[in-house]
């Protein structure tokens, strides 16, 4: 929970203004301005943060100020607001806590002598990079804008798309040093009110010191999840039409500010795996986007076990797939083979991230011919343990949500430990752990990845 001051300013200017330069490191830090003026024959300050502040505005609202005579000044602050600031987003603020938190958000708040408040004017401006389509969910028809780090866009970008009354985003704030905004969207005739009373429990009762990982860190504060269930709690999306769409659903979305990401919940298994190609396509196509999807999901999980099931067993393999038989000589067991090319792939995915643009295809062919033909060929690896290697690793992408990808590929090695030291009754026990780990996979909603509400 964020501490608060609840002073309330003063009419004496002097003690409001040494108050805030006791609050404000004003000398320490070279982007915290104090502008000292004179407005209608009294003194005044400006608080702000260089950089967040735009100059064309804040040069004609000084000019406005510098017409405005004695006899003019009204006798309170929210008089002075109505007539002499020629803006739209004006505020009258009482107490210091609104005011600090205004200022290190990047509003300009000014001080008049004789006045007991403040005028905030929200004349900022954010940076940020422009809007592009993300470069992980991509959409073949659908629009091409995605989410940025600044979360006044990201909630214009669904308002632009979701135009009623009844669409509601509630801000507000978590971490005792960070102060990082938090929105809450909802559909207020649609959501399940009993679900949204409990996400704004647990946001309001945060107790953190700050949120320097966005949504990771917001994610773990709300659900305490165990570490050895891999699977996801929230679904992410990237894409502004996505969101939308599950706003209109009667799901909740939070958007943390400084994350191009908005979290989607209640959730479950089948949302996870779903796309916006699925409905950007007429339904036959659609469902069979779907399906095939989930057919690949089950093959990345399951092809190298049930694979190793049959080579440690030749006996159970149908003659119609006895083609698929290693033939040459096996030098490393087939199961370690398996686990080497998994620990390899992902050292590949993590040099991907670190290559300069400019190096990643040369060193990508260079790995390719290393871990393909020159592995096979050096007696490392079988070819057909590559082959389906590289089926799992290639449609391992083939689902956008990132952390659900590493949860099957853990459920995967989890399967190809336990078919090697225990045979088929290790991949029976395999699958029933995963099934465990679906069904008793406990969200915030209180309903697990099966959609069946626990109690």
């Amino acid at each position: 929970m964020v501490e608060k001051n609840t002073k309330k300013i003063s009419s004496c200017f002097e003690d409001n203004i040494n108050y805030m330069d006791g609050l404000l490191p004003v000398k320490q830090s070279f982007d915290i301005i104090k502008r000292e003026v004179e407005v209608g024959g009294k003194d005044a300050v400006f608080y702000f943060i260089d950089g967040f502040i735009k100059d064309e505005i804040m040069l004609k609202l000084m000019d406005s100020f510098m017409g405005v005579t004695e006899d003019m000044m009204p006798e309170d602050a929210s008089g002075f607001a109505k007539k002499y600031i020629p803006y739209v987003e004006v505020d009258v603020l009482g107490d210091f806590d609104q005011v600090v938190r205004n200022v290190l958000s990047g509003v300009s708040c000014l001080f008049i002598n004789g006045y007991e408040a403040a005028i905030a004017i929200d004349s900022r401006t954010y940076p940020a990079r422009g809007v592009e389509e993300p470069d992980k969910d991509k959409s073949l028809r659908g629009s091409r804008d995605g989410f940025v780090e600044t979360i006044v866009f990201n909630t214009a970008l669904m308002r632009r798309r979701i135009r009623d009354p009844h669409l509601v985003m509630e801000m507000t704030e978590a971490g005792q040093t960070s102060r990082t905004d938090i929105a809450i969207c909802y559909m207020s005739d649609r959501v399940d009110q009993k679900l949204l009373e409990n996400v704004k429990s647990r946001i309001e009762n945060l107790k953190i010191d700050d949120m320097k990982m966005n949504q990771q860190t917001l994610a773990e504060e709300l659900f305490k999840r165990k570490w050895f269930n891999p699977f996801p709690k929230f679904k992410y999306t990237e894409r502004p039409d996505t969101a939308a769409a599950c706003l209109l659903e009667g799901k909740v979305v939070i958007l943390v500010d400084n994350s191009p990401a908005a979290m989607i919940l209640p959730t479950s298994i089948l949302d996870m795996i779903e796309e916006a190609n699925d409905y950007y396509f007429p339904t036959i196509t659609g469902a069979y986007l779907k399906i095939s999807r989930a057919v690949i999901t089950i093959l990345t999980v399951f092809l190298t076990p049930v694979y190793l099931l049959f080579m440690q067993n030749p006996a159970w393999l149908p003659s119609m797939f006895e083609f698929t038989a290693v033939r040459d000589a096996i030098n490393i067991p087939i199961s370690l083979q398996f686990l080497i090319l998994e620990l390899s792939i992902d050292g590949l995915r993590l040099a991907a991230l670190n290559t300069p643009s400019m190096l990643s295809t040369p060193l990508s062919v260079i790995a390719g011919l290393v871990l393909g033909e020159f592995a096979v060929q050096s007696g490392w690896f079988n070819s057909e343990v590559m082959l389906y290697m590289a089926f799992v690793a290639v449609a391992n992408y083939t689902q956008p949500n990132f952390e659900l990808g590493y949860a099957l590929k853990f459920m995967r090695l989890l399967l190809l430990i336990l078919t090697a030291v225990l045979d088929w009754i290790g991949f029976l026990a395999g699958c029933i752990l995963i099934l465990c780990f679906l069904a008793f996979n406990k969200t915030l909603s209180g309903r697990n990845y099966l959609n069946v509400k626990l109690n």
